[in-house]
């Protein structure tokens, strides 16, 4: 025995049957099924970028860096000590190197900046993160979504694009003129109006050129430390797009004031603030009057991440179910090997595999629309939506069960379940809940024909294959048909869109004892039940078990 390792031998007891600790270990090459899909659908530099990012993001320290940055919350620090105002977030030195730690690997410019697969290589790195540490995915993600929106001021984004895209983190609260990188975040939401953003009330004044001073709050800004903020507010022509920087162009700090921060569920790492606008200077993004068109571009590319997202946190739960039940033993038997303990693992990871799936199918289609495939670039603009519902949906069932096979030692804080537990439902919630995501398929459909089309080219491709496959296409198409219950059941039918393209996926790509025993399970009611665990008989569990476990 090391002098490192913790005493097992106590003057009561000796400590036995319990788990190593998990640490130390590729996320990527552990993973079988996720690092399929990157070498599938990306290019050896994809590959290579992303195993680096999974090696750096296991190491002992930085997993204990995810813990630290929870455990020691963001401080608020609205005034100096002579009563000036700073309008300063504070953090623990551990997310300073986690935001490093993303930003050097590209993180948040990786889309931006590689030859190819760039959102593909986005989206895998953040769903790295993730797992790790998911509150610096926030400021991470924003930035990267930020730059196509920033676009609509071709001024604006030469200025600030390289700050934006550079791969070095400086936190320092100075004129970016100053700083060698930088980050955004958004500002959309008052407590009026929520998702409903033309309630807003803030206003915007011209001052000269492209400039204009701003009045009214916001009820959540995400990252309020970041160096400029993508914000909505009402001019005479209608509700318009401002790049908010926290310096004025005269080098003072700007009229945005910090009301005061968030005390959320999950997500503590991250700061989330209220603030509030007292003449801040601002400069338009796109025409006035054309805001929601402007900084849907933001929405967009952040809806992937929270897609992602859910897919992550899936994965991190289940490696820790599997990792647990493989030492722990009961009854003369390792948890892994108990037929029951083994079907609700098999569920499990049936629906993480489904899930990543899905997820990078969006990210592939982001990469085709980049390259000019307009199809892909519909469908994208549905998939997303389908895809951010469905999988945050089903993403607190996964890491409910996965902390319910740890037993009591899953629900205290000393463990890492606890914190994935008040994180699932966080990307549900952020970027539009689970009503306006349903909402806005349905808009799609009535009024956007190369996204319907696009769909629907989607749900063609997967019949031929298997006869309940077929039966669930056939089922989403008589649940669109119905307009006049349409918007009741809009749940229902994003529900089994999401169902079928899931199903295609596994069929295509993963081996065929998981994708038959998805299908048997997800496509026939008769055949599954209501909570995990609850597979049909007949199936490989064994195979989907094995499959899924962490590669050491």
């Amino acid at each position: 025995m090391t002098p490192f390792r913790p005493q097992s031998h106590l003057p009561t007891h000796e400590v036995t049957n319990q788990p190593e600790p998990l640490t130390d270990y590729n996320l990527f090459d552990s993973d079988l099924a996720f690092a399929e899909t990157v070498k599938r659908w990306g290019c050896a530099d994809t590959v290579r970028r992303v195993r680096a990012y999974g090696a750096a993001l296991g190491r002992d320290e930085i997993l204990a860096a995810g813990d630290l940055a929870n455990r020691e919350t963001p401080e608020l620090v609205a005034f100096d000590r002579f009563g000036r105002r700073l309008d300063e977030v504070r953090f623990h030195p551990s997310y300073h190197r986690l935001m490093s730690l993303g930003m050097e690997h590209g993180q948040h410019s990786i889309a931006w900046t590689a030859e190819a697969h760039g959102h593909l290589s986005h989206c895998a790195l953040e769903y790295l993160m993730h797992q790790v540490e998911a509150g610096v995915c926030c400021p991470l993600s924003m930035t990267y979504a930020g730059l196509p929106a920033l676009k609509a001021n071709p001024a604006l984004y030469e200025t600030w694009a390289p700050k934006l895209l550079s791969r070095s983190y400086d936190p320092a609260c100075r004129p970016v003129a100053d700083k060698v990188g930088a980050t955004m975040g958004m500002a959309m939401t008052e407590k009026q109006g929520g998702s409903d953003v033309r309630a807003n009330a803030t206003r915007a004044t011209h001052v000269k050129g492209e400039t204009y001073e701003l009045v009214g709050h916001k009820w959540f800004c995400s990252a309020p430390m970041s160096d400029a903020f993508l914000t909505l507010a009402y001019t005479d022509a209608g509700l318009t797009c401002f790049f908010v920087p926290r310096w004025t162009e005269a080098r003072e700090r700007n009229r945005l004031f910090i009301q005061r921060l968030k005390d959320k569920l999950g997500n503590k790492a991250n700061a989330s603030s209220e603030i509030e606008y007292h003449g801040a200077e601002a400069i338009r993004v796109g025409a006035e009057g054309r805001g929601i068109q402007t900084i849907i571009q933001m929405v967009h590319h952040t809806r992937v991440d929270t897609t992602v997202g859910a897919a992550s946190l899936m994965r991190a739960a289940l490696v820790q179910a599997l990792h647990f039940t493989a030492q722990r033993s009961a009854f003369q038997k390792r948890l892994i090997d108990q037929p029951l303990m083994q079907a609700v693992l098999a569920d499990l990871a049936l629906e993480t595999e489904a899930a990543m799936l899905l997820a990078f199918r969006i990210a592939q289609a982001f990469d085709a629309a980049e390259a000019g495939n307009a199809q892909e670039k519909a469908f994208s603009r549905i998939g997303v939506a389908i895809a951010k519902y469905w999988l945050n949906k089903r993403v607190v069932g996964v890491v409910h069960e996965a902390m319910e096979a740890h037993g009591g030692s899953g629900f205290v804080e000393d463990g890492p379940m606890a914190r994935l537990y008040r994180e699932a439902p966080l990307n549900g919630i952020w970027e539009g809940a689970g009503n306006v995501i349903c909402l806005d398929v349905l808009r799609a459909l009535d009024k956007d024909a190369e996204a319907k089309d696009a769909l629907v080219e989607q749900l063609k491709a997967a019949c031929g294959h298997d006869r309940r496959l077929d039966a669930q296409v056939d089922r989403v198409i008589a649940l669109a048909s119905n307009r006049a219950g349409l918007e009741a059941n809009a749940r229902r039918l994003v529900e089994e869109t999401a169902l079928v393209l899931q199903a295609d996926l596994m069929m295509r790509h993963a081996p065929a004892a998981m994708a038959d025993a998805f299908l048997a399970s997800r496509l026939d009611e008769e055949n599954w039940g209501h909570a995990f665990g609850t597979l049909p008989p007949g199936l490989d569990l064994r195979a989907i078990v094995e499959r899924a476990q962490p590669v050491l």
